[in-house]
């Protein structure tokens, strides 16, 4: 009855606050995001709106220009696709949303739906077909055309990527001939020939997109296209002759213009087919060809003996009309042989050379010369004669005859007498009388060929002279018998007594050659003769002395070549001379101080000839010579002086100041004898001259770097004589670089010093950090007199200072930064220009890639990225892979270094550098969910914090890894029926642990506990790049309704229960092999005056049991299966436990009541006050009968002993313990504050008929031993209104023990049951 108040009540207020009705207001985003490639009828999102009037029926709908997309449920609010969408027509759609409660103006909102691109466009070919003419002669790498595909997506889904799939003809040998860049074009890769390879090709060429998400998946989209290649001949070919080798005759008597043979050529390249013109290249007039028909004729008159000879080859030459492509004469030889057939036109002829070295191209010889003793013995040839006779026409035209004519043909004959075309020919001795030198010197003979047998213009001749040897047989001859001889004393050797005694002989050659001598052999050592001209000569003029021997007396004889002698005899007078010379008395050593004069000298001499005569008078002079102009002397006195004071520096160094003057003296005899005397003059050296540099500017260049180096060299010289006072020392003027050098001086030779300027050993100049690249020092050279004034010059000395790469390159900045670098990056794209530098001036900078390691996640990553950057020279790193993939490798680390080429001193290596290239990660990888091996359940009236659990993890890295977990769609399967899609029931929490995404499913919305089977739910992972990637799993819940609650109640307290749940959890599980799901938990109150055994109960609770596979345990499998473990069994109990039960709830009141309800309460509004008082009277009577009814039941309670019960205030017939403001009838516990509940008979009284059962559990003071007894008694129902609770379960109680006593192990002492509840009276009513 208070229900139906309460309903009443309800509809009352209802209809009250109609008149207050507010609008409804949406509670909702206004962007939403639909991909383009959800299907139609997908639900795409929910129209949502809040009304403060919560009982108004809420109408959805939508409207606008691009509202035909989409479908809503004008009930649910739910809007489902109705068009197809494409992203790439439409991008971003507008429309509103529409609300109305039909009690208010509807309201609206503009929502705005981003259309998502995803893959669904394929790459399209622009411009087809494709053809091409490519010239077969086009230079490798060179593009040859540039196809274009777009692909109407975005991101990487519209970047496109090229590949050759096929080439045709023959795939496997020409694929590699073309290739094709990332921006389409396609580049030749080999080389191209229309002759010898295919003149047409066609290239399968394949565009792909970068891929992207279609349909929840990473999709590839590609297309085809052909190329097809045309090869274009080019005149890159030279000409062919046909018929090749050429070869003709033609006699060398022909007519000009005659035809001997005909070439032909062609040109190479078909489809060029240039006009070919032909020529001979050696030079010839003798043929000529036509330059258009290729025909050799007969240009010149041809002797075959002659030019060109018996056979002639001409090259001939055909050359294409036009330039070939290189701009050059395209253009072929070949070799044409012509045979010259011979007749008889030529006679023979005589030729001087030895037989077979003959050139017969020379011209012949008419004229021989030879030789042959007098009287040769016959058939002895002529000597010297080197005679071929040589006929060139062939067979019987080259045969000829030989004979002999002339004045002395009968002394000679010719040998052979027949010559077949050539032939050594010899004249031989027939008569030897006539043969003598006597009657002639020279014999001529004529030969004569003939080779046709005419007399007449028949023949050839060759004049031989042969000059005849004489022999021995005459003795030389003098003109006199003797000869008279002069000569004057000491006359020199090889003075003439007797220019030429000569005899004769008329012997020709050696035989008439004369040699003389003079005998006897003792006169050899005073005269000789010329043994060729027979002219006397002196031998030894020492020994013509006209005092000691006035005559001599010898033989003149003279021998010819073949030893025949003839002499004359020799008379030879000495004639007296002057002979005596002029001798000097004394020797002459002058000694004079430098600038001073000397004494003078006289020179003292005798002569040993007469006084009397010229030949003692003696003359004075001097002799020409280096210092003869310094001094003079009297020619009669032989008095010497000087003309000036004498200089030391004057005379030559290496005299030492020593001047020598000879003085001639002679007589005035004929022939004039004189002598010579030296006189030595020594100067004696001052110190007079200061030294003097020998430039004064020096310049040298001296290499950086180099302690103690060798800079250059300075000369000085003194002009002082002696080397006290020439000797120079060197020093460096003071100035701030002087002391970076030191100078040494040597001597070169006397007063001639160089100064050595060297770099000190601790010092090596850095050309790289001077400021000047140059030192300026002061040279000075210094003299000292030991006492006297020190004389000094000066020079200045430049030093350069010249640069050597001795500076090691480095790499700038040091270390290099860090390059980031997309995993995507295209093919050859340029990452980074590294750059070095070297302080040396000149310097070639090479780098060097010298390892390559990878890394990811600090961890060796094995060789993976060693081909994905290649480092140029030049500093230029280039992306050599497509494969670059930040999963497998997020850094290389390239170490590199520089090299300077032209290092000359040191290291050329700049320090090794790491260059550290991280790869940035690109969203290339969905989020990927980790397989689900546990089974969700849900209990609809447990609030877990979680039902369910999925994880994923996505291999991308930042925020492409970062995934959140969405429910896209909840469908429910019930054991029995249809499929029911929900909404609203569950939402997904995400966290992560480490690098793994934990989606918790969660209930979002209350669940019907009517509801039996699973929730599928459909979860997606979306991960937050750019585009963002999904992937999505199904995921099942099972559902536990509420006829599987399980009631435990425990002897031991609510505080007892909860210390030790996680024992009887656990002892639960080894028992159930089941989830513990505790649905409720409460302690009971003691009632010290309870006597029922119910009464030791202290603590409820009520749970699920669910298995492994989704299915939920009753109360009484569970019992069933706690009784089969002894072990679990005899815990739970040791851990309080005493009964389990199935748990009953009363019957919901349906909807349909509810509904009938609010309808009668709207008809009957007036009548409601009416109504709730006769409830209110008819509530108080019901209650007044119930407590007639508890006092009754109290006396027959009070017959039942109390010992064996808990003491305590109890309620009897029941399992409670009463407790203040306890209902004896009702049996459970009251708040005093509670309603008594007199006036209303609320549900929970029914609830209280089940409080009575045969459910028990024996459990003895003494033993562990325990029977526990499970049955299910059903609440007792009458027709006509509720049966007295307590009589009922007195009843049922006397039955129970008299008849069912429980089976036990060790049963237990009887005692007899009794029970006095002091707590109740009847003053209660």
């Amino acid at each position: 009855m208070v229900w139906h108040s309460w309903t009443l009540l309800s509809m009352f207020l209802a209809v009250a606050s109609v008149n207050g009705n507010t609008s409804p207001q949406f509670n909702m985003s206004s962007i939403f995001r639909v991909p383009e490639d959800t299907r139609v009828g997908a639900w795409l999102f929910k129209l949502v709106a809040v009304d403060a009037d919560q009982n108004d029926t809420l109408v959805y709908s939508i409207r606008g220009t691009e509202a035909y997309y989409f479908s809503v449920n004008s009930s649910s609010g739910d809007v489902i696709l109705k068009q197809t969408l494409d992203y790439e027509k439409t991008k971003t759609i507008i429309i509103d949303a529409v609300v109305k409660d039909n009690f208010n103006a509807e309201v609206s909102k503009k929502l705005t739906i981003i259309v998502e691109d995803r893959n669904d466009n394929k790459p399209v070919f622009e411009y087809e077909p494709y053809f091409t003419d490519v010239l077969e002669n086009t230079t490798v790498g060179s593009p040859i055309y540039t196809v274009l595909a777009k692909d109407a997506d975005t991101g990487s889904a519209g970047r496109v990527s090229y590949s050759i799939e096929d080439v045709i003809p023959d795939d496997v040998q020409n694929h590699n001939l073309f290739y094709i860049l990332y921006n389409g074009t396609v580049v030749l890769n080999g080389s191209l020939s229309y002759n010898n390879k295919s003149t047409f090709y066609r290239i399968k060429i394949l565009a792909k997109d970068g891929g992207g998400l279609l349909d929840g998946q990473l999709v590839h989209q590609n297309n085809t296209a052909y190329l097809s290649v045309t090869v274009v001949d080019v005149a890159d070919l030279d000409p062919q002759f046909l018929g090749e080798p050429y070869a003709g005759s033609v006699p060398e008597n022909c007519a000009l213009g005659t035809s001997v043979v005909t070439v032909r050529a062609i040109d190479r390249d078909k489809e060029v087919n240039d006009i070919i013109y032909y020529n001979i290249t050696n030079p010839t007039n003798l043929f000529r060809i036509d330059r258009i028909t290729g025909v050799i004729t007969v240009s010149g008159n041809l002797d075959r003996e002659g030019d060109p000879g018996e056979q002639v080859q001409l090259q001939v030459v055909a050359r294409e009309k036009n330039l070939n492509i290189y701009q050059q004469v395209a253009q072929v030889s070949t070799i044409v042989t012509i045979q010259i057939t011979d007749i008889n036109d030529n006679i023979p002829q005589f030729y001087s050379c030895r037989y077979p070295a003959c050139n017969f191209t020379a011209p012949p010889e008419s004229n021989f010369l030879g030789y042959i003793e007098e009287h040769a013995s016959a058939r002895t040839p002529v000597d010297n004669l080197t005679i071929v006779a040589y006929d060139p026409d062939k067979g019987s035209n080259g045969t000829f005859q030989l004979s002999l004519r002339g004045p002395d043909a009968f002394a000679f004959s010719v040998s052979p007498q027949q010559i077949v075309n050539v032939g050594t020919v010899q004249v031989l001795v027939s008569n030897s009388s006539l043969v003598d030198y006597e009657k002639t010197h020279t014999m001529i003979v004529e030969i004569v060929a003939n080779d046709t047998g005419r007399t007449t213009d028949c023949c050839s001749y060759a004049t031989v002279t042969i000059d005849l040897v004489d022999i021995n047989d005459h003795r030389p001859e003098f003109s006199q018998s003797d000869y008279k001889l002069y000569v004057l004393e000491d006359s020199p050797a090889g003075t003439i007594v007797s220019p030429g005694i000569t005899a004769t002989d008329p012997d020709s050659g050696k035989f008439g050659e004369i040699t003389y001598e003079l005998l006897p052999q003792s006169v050899q050592s005073t005269f000789t003769v010329n043994a060729t001209t027979g002219a006397v000569l002196v031998a030894n003029g020492s020994k013509l002395d006209w005092g000691t021997r006035s005559t001599y007396y010898a033989t003149l004889q003279a021998v010819d070549g073949g030893g025949l002698s003839g002499s004359t005899q020799l008379e030879i007078s000495v004639i007296d001379i002057n002979n005596n010379p002029p001798v000097v008395i004394g020797s002459y050593n002058i000694f004079v101080t430098e600038g001073k004069n000397i004494d003078p000298v006289k020179i003292q001499a005798t002569d040993q000839d007469d006084p009397n005569t010229n030949n003692s008078r003696l003359q004075y002079e001097i002799m020409p010579g280096e210092f003869s102009s310094n001094f003079t002397i009297n020619p009669d006195t032989g008095k010497l002086s000087s003309n000036g004071p004498l200089d030391r520096e004057a005379i030559p160094a290496e005299l030492n100041g020593v001047m020598v003057v000879t003085v001639l003296v002679h007589d005035l005899g004929i022939p004039q004898l004189n002598t010579t005397v030296n006189v030595t003059i020594t100067v004696e050296d001052i110190n007079d001259n200061a030294p003097r540099f020998e430039s004064s500017f020096y310049e040298f260049s001296v290499q950086e770097g180099l302690p103690g180096i060798s800079v250059g060299n300075v000369t000085a010289t003194d002009a002082d004589q002696t080397e006290i006072n020439n000797r120079i020392t060197f020093n460096i003027g003071n100035s701030q670089d002087s002391s970076k050098f030191l100078v040494y001086a040597s001597q070169l030779g006397p007063g001639w010093y160089q100064g050595n300027l060297w770099l000190k050993r601790d010092i090596a100049l850095d050309y790289d950090r001077l400021q000047e690249k140059f030192f300026d020092l002061t040279m000075q050279a210094e003299n000292s007199d030991f006492g006297g004034a020190v004389e000094t010059a000066t020079a200045t000395v430049r030093v350069n200072v010249l640069d050597i790469n001795d500076e090691p390159p480095s790499i700038i900045p040091s270390p290099p930064h860090d390059i980031e670098v997309l995993e995507n990056i295209t093919l050859h794209e340029l990452v980074e220009t590294l750059n070095a530098t070297d302080l040396d001036a000149n310097s070639s900078l090479v780098f060097q890639e010298l390892a390559v390691a990878c890394f990811k996640n600090s961890a060796n990553a094995g060789h993976r990225c060693r081909d994905w950057f290649h480092l140029e020279p030049n500093g230029s790193l280039y992306v050599t892979s497509s494969g670059i993939d930040y999963e497998t490798c997020d850094l290389v680390e390239l170490t590199l270094r520089v090299k300077d080429e032209f290092t000359e001193v040191g290291d050329p290596y700049s320090r090794n550098e790491t260059l550290r290239i991280k790869i940035v990660d690109v969203n290339d990888n969905p989020p990927l969910f980790l397989p689900v091996m546990d089974t969700f359940v849900v209990i609809p009236e447990i609030s877990l914090v979680k039902v369910a659990e999925v994880k994923a993890k996505d291999r991308d890295s930042g925020v492409n890894c970062v995934i959140t977990f969405a429910i896209s769609k909840v469908v429910f399967i019930p054991d029995n029926g249809p499929k029911q899609t929900l909404t609203n029931l569950f939402k997904v929490v995400t966290t992560v642990e480490e690098d793994i995404y934990v989606g918790s499913i969660q209930v979002a919305s209350n669940l019907d506990k009517s509801l039996k089977g699973r929730y599928q739910l459909m979860v997606e992972a979306k991960d937050h790049g750019t585009p963002p990637l999904s992937s999505s799993t199904s995921l099942d819940i099972f559902t536990v309704d509420q006829s599987y609650r399980v009631t435990l109640r425990f002897s031991t307290s609510l505080q007892d229960v909860q210390t030790n749940l996680e024992k009887i959890k656990a002892a639960l599980f080894v028992a159930t092999q089941a989830t513990f799901y505790m649905a409720s938990i409460k302690s009971i109150e003691e009632s010290s005056n309870s006597r029922s055994k119910r009464a030791q109960e202290k603590t409820v609770m009520e749970a699920y049991f669910v298995i492994s596979n989704g299915t939920a345990l009753t109360g009484n499998t569970v019992r069933t299966l706690i009784q089969e473990n002894d072990k679990a069994l005899a815990q739970l109990l040791s851990l309080g436990l005493l009964i389990i039960t199935d748990s009953v709830e009363p019957t919901n009141t349906s909807k349909e009541l509810l509904l009938f309800g609010i309808i009668v309460g709207l008809a009957g509004a007036g009548l409601l006050l009416l109504i709730i008082l006769i409830l209110t009277v008819m509530g108080m009577r019901k209650s007044y009968g119930r407590k007639i009814k508890a006092l009754k039941a109290l006396k027959v309670a009070s017959t039942f002993s109390a010992k064996a019960m808990q003491q305590g205030p109890a309620i009897p017939g029941t399992n409670k313990y009463n407790t203040e403001g306890a209902n004896p009838v009702l049996g459970f516990s009251l708040d005093p504050s509670m309603d008594l509940g007199f006036e209303d008979n609320s549900s929970v009284e029914v609830a209280s008929l089940n409080s009575l059962d045969e459910n028990t559990v024996d459990a003895p003071e003494s033993g562990p031993a325990t029977v526990l007894k499970l049955g299910r008694v059903s609440a007792r129902w009458q027709a006509d209104g509720w049966e007295e609770p307590l009589e009922a379960a007195l009843e049922s109680h006397s039955r129970h023990t008299a008849e069912n006593k429980p089976q036990q192990l060790r049963p237990p002492k009887e005692e007899p049951l009794s029970f006095t509840n002091s707590s109740l009276d009847t003053t209660d009513l």
